[in-house]
């Protein structure tokens, strides 16, 4: 077994410093690991303790009978090396090094030896000062974090703790699924670029989110981004993109922040789409882990109010993104369905005078049309409407008539408390869905920018090997 592999797929994992205390992190993780419902082997290590949640605990990970491929460590720092020279000699793959106190407090030499020992075993080591690691596909939630993630293909890498383990409840909330969930903290060893190439070739991983506060080997950093692209969205949150940012960075991580314009031109050209903040960051996340991709053709803006299309329009335009004239097979189409004075143009205005089928009919026409690669449909709540009933009709048409989305459809639902139900509907059915047009048209954006980005990125290599193979 690769030792980046023992990080997702262990057959066995030990806790250094279980603790038998409710609330203690050394405490948590084993309740994370047991109620979450990994099926390999738990070891709880501490010296003090005979049992700790119904399983044997022991006093090093050197004394556990078994094999053991994870360790993850919950000791106070000074005490970290001893433990990897333990963990290295029993053949323990890799080390989840929780504890804090190391190179963002300025014991950088403390943070080397930890490595150093590592490296003599062939071990890895993710972190230290992290908040641990959960993969669902294997129920892995080797965490201090929230027990239950919901499952989905959405992987995220964060380089801060706390807010790591606020983003993971998050997604809990937002009901958006994860295959992993990575906390990286001071990236001693194991960094974006391992973890990148690993999940590039994961079955179970649709789309990465990293935040993003510094990165050590830039060159490498955007070498994995650039192969990963070429394969699966990739979306970064860039922290410390002022001064002060910068500075809280290095007191944080101890990462260096870097030239803000530097990062935005390499992660261009490297195909990473740059969101700026954490909700955008997830609103495009739940748009690339719900849809298929998007392959060429028009962006169509369905919408019963004029004036979410012109939010939309302005949040495309400001995205490079600009819209063209529907298709006239599509006009014909619904001129004889709509009122007289809706607008065939694009937006396409059902006005807010239309029914709710005739609502639905008008986006599912649209999705019909052979030149149409993309739907941004947009709804805002009426007297004469039922979004709740919209989106139950919308969802039985799609899989009656269509058998699925075969192309991304984004939808926007605008209005009070069935507005809100309908919007959770509908992403429970793999349809994303937000409560506002301009996170709609936002995430729109991202699909189709991802889309020309991974085609500037194959060019160039494209390039690059011609021009080394002349």
């Amino acid at each position: 077994m690769d030792n980046i592999e023992a990080l997702f797929k262990p057959e066995s994992i030990a806790i250094v410093g279980a603790s038998r205390t409710p609330g203690k992190i050394g405490h948590e993780i084993v309740r994370n690991l047991v109620e979450y419902g990994y099926r390999g082997k738990i070891y709880p290590v501490n010296p003090y303790a005979n049992e700790i949640l119904g399983l044997k605990a022991y006093p090093s990970v050197s004394s556990i009978p078994g094999k053991v491929d994870m360790v993850v460590v919950v000791v106070p720092a000074d005490k970290v090396p001893s433990v990897i020279e333990d963990a290295g000699r029993k053949g323990v793959k890799v080390a989840v090094v929780i504890s804090s106190g190391f190179k963002e407090v300025g014991r950088e030499d403390l943070e080397e030896e930890v490595v150093r020992i590592a490296r003599k075993h062939g071990m890895r080591v993710l972190g230290p000062n992290i908040f641990g690691i959960l993969y669902t596909p294997l129920r892995i939630n080797a965490t201090f974090g929230p027990t239950h993630a919901i499952p989905g293909s959405v992987g995220f890498i964060t380089q801060s703790g706390a807010l790591g383990i606020a983003l993971m409840g998050m997604t809990i909330v937002e009901k958006i699924g994860v295959s992993a969930i990575v906390s990286i903290g001071n990236k001693a060893d194991i960094d974006d670029a391992d973890l990148l190439n690993y999940l590039r070739e994961d079955a179970n991983t649709k789309v990465v989110l990293i935040y993003l506060e510094g990165v050590m080997d830039g060159r490498r950093f955007m070498e994995a981004a650039q192969n990963f692209t070429l394969r699966k969205p990739l979306i970064v949150i860039k922290a410390g993109k002022t001064q002060a940012g910068a500075k809280a960075v290095a007191s944080h991580t101890g990462s260096l922040a870097g030239n803000v314009a530097i990062y935005s031109t390499l992660f261009k050209e490297t195909g990473i789409l740059e969101a700026s903040t954490v909700e955008e960051a997830f609103d495009w996340a739940r748009a690339f882990s719900y849809l298929p991709s998007y392959k060429g053709g028009k962006l169509i803006i369905v919408t019963n109010g004029g004036g979410a299309g012109v939010l939309a329009t302005d949040v495309l335009a400001e995205n490079n993104i600009n819209l063209e004239e529907p298709p006239q097979s599509l006009r014909d189409k619904l001129r004889p369905k709509l009122p007289g004075f809706a607008s065939l143009k694009n937006p396409i205005d059902v006005t807010g005078m239309i029914s709710n089928e005739g609502y639905v009919d008008a986006v599912i026409e649209t999705l019909k049309n052979e030149s149409v690669g993309a739907v941004l449909a947009l709804y805002c709540e009426t007297a004469v409407t039922d979004p709740e009933v919209i989106a139950k009709e919308l969802i039985e048409r799609i899989e009656s008539e269509l058998g699925g989305l075969q192309k991304p459809l984004i939808v926007a639902l605008i209005g009070g408390q069935k507005s809100y139900n309908a919007v959770a509907t509908l992403n429970a059915k793999g349809i994303p869905t937000y409560p506002m047009p301009e996170r709609a048209a936002s995430a729109t954006a991202a699909l189709i920018t991802y889309s020309k980005l991974r085609e500037s990125v194959k060019l160039r290599i494209d390039e690059l090997r011609g021009i080394t193979n002349a």
